[in-house]
């Protein structure tokens, strides 16, 4: 995250800190005329390293002049909550947009169990999230920023050029398997109730529920992407990578679109089966956690028979089989089922 830390500073944040927080004039020199005095100004000494070998941005005179430098930890941690609520935000919009628009299918928006103003439901709820994971978040970042974990740079700081390829699969399979495991008691009845359930609100979710839940929710879940450095190697720019890739991910598990039914990814389908079974396929990534926990559920083949799946008598049998989880896991059903006539108008 000192990569993305470092090219912030460079085109915003230091001009911020420098109007905000300037530097204090040098004390008075006796010696020297009163117009040198008069016109000195105090710079930082602070000095520039850069966060990798790939690139080096120069500072701008801005990163000097400010009583905040760049190594400042309050500076440090109040730059990364916003990169982390301002960065979730972009990411979280561009991606299910892009997803809504070209691979949603919209005669979801007429399925029974699709809530009234759903669409503008998840984002508000998304929304209404990300800035307190983000408070929760950035103490993390702080801690890697600050060289507590293990992230490297080059190659040769790591353990070798093998590990570059390996750390990929290592982090999928870890995070994978404490995704499994929190995702599984979030649905604990003591917890469900208070955390989990409003991202179960979304019997038909949308690329816009992908964020859409409790904070405390979306942070413990993403708690394992954050440990992984600290206990594992993990190369900078792999991480910044593998950040927006889980975003991403998120966002394509939501999309409704099935493409496959692959036994080892837990792809949109299996996670649908999710949302409407309530208790199986807890994975992120892989279903393997699920068959050893003995909690994972196959896709039926109707599911990849596009007309058969958007059919309203494949609509109303899946209505009574989702009416029976709802009853069995949250007791009543609070939800306000209709038409969603803002999200039609995107169409």
């Amino acid at each position: 995250m000192d990569i993305i830390l470092e090219l912030t500073d460079t085109f915003i944040a230091d001009y911020a800190y420098a109007y905000l927080f300037p530097a204090r004039l040098a004390p008075y020199d006796f010696p020297l005329a009163p117009a040198a005095n008069a016109s000195a100004q105090t710079f930082s000494t602070w000095t520039y390293k850069p966060a990798t070998q790939l690139f080096r941005v120069e500072p701008s005179q801005a990163a000097y002049t400010t009583s905040l430098p760049r190594d400042n930890p309050y500076r440090q941690l109040a730059t990364l909550y916003l990169i982390t609520w301002i960065f979730g935000i972009l990411v979280y919009f561009l991606f299910a947009t892009l997803s809504y628009y070209l691979i949603f299918d919209k005669r979801t928006l007429n399925h029974p169990r699709f809530i009234k103003n759903q669409i503008w439901l998840e984002i508000k709820q998304a929304n209404k999230s990300m800035p307190w994971m983000a408070v929760l978040t950035a103490p993390l970042f702080l801690l890697e920023v600050r060289g507590y974990g293990k992230l490297y740079d080059a190659t040769e700081e790591g353990p070798g050029w093998w590990y570059n390829i390996l750390q990929f699969p290592l982090f999928l399979l870890f995070t994978d398997c404490c995704i499994y495991w929190i995702h599984r008691y979030l649905h604990h009845p003591l917890i469900y109730k208070h955390l989990h359930k409003p991202h179960h609100k979304w019997i038909m979710p949308t690329p816009y529920a992908s964020h859409a839940f409790h904070p405390m929710d979306g942070f413990a879940q993403s708690l394992p992407y954050h440990i992984f450095p600290f206990i594992f190697p993990l190369q900078k720019t792999a991480y910044v990578a593998l950040f927006v890739f889980v975003n991403f991910w998120s966002i394509l598990i939501h999309d409704g679109e099935y493409l496959t039914n692959n036994p080892i990814v837990n792809g949109a389908a299996c996670h649908s089966l999710h949302h409407s079974r309530f208790e199986v396929n807890y994975g992120q990534f892989f279903t393997a956690f699920d068959r050893l926990g003995g909690t994972y559920r196959m896709p039926e083949s109707w599911m990849f028979e596009k007309e058969k799946k958007m059919s309203e008598k494949q609509w109303k049998k899946e209505s009574r089989t989702v009416d029976t989880f709802v009853k069995e896991i949250e007791g009543s059903d609070e939800r306000t089922y209709g038409p969603d006539l803002a999200a039609k108008k995107l169409k």
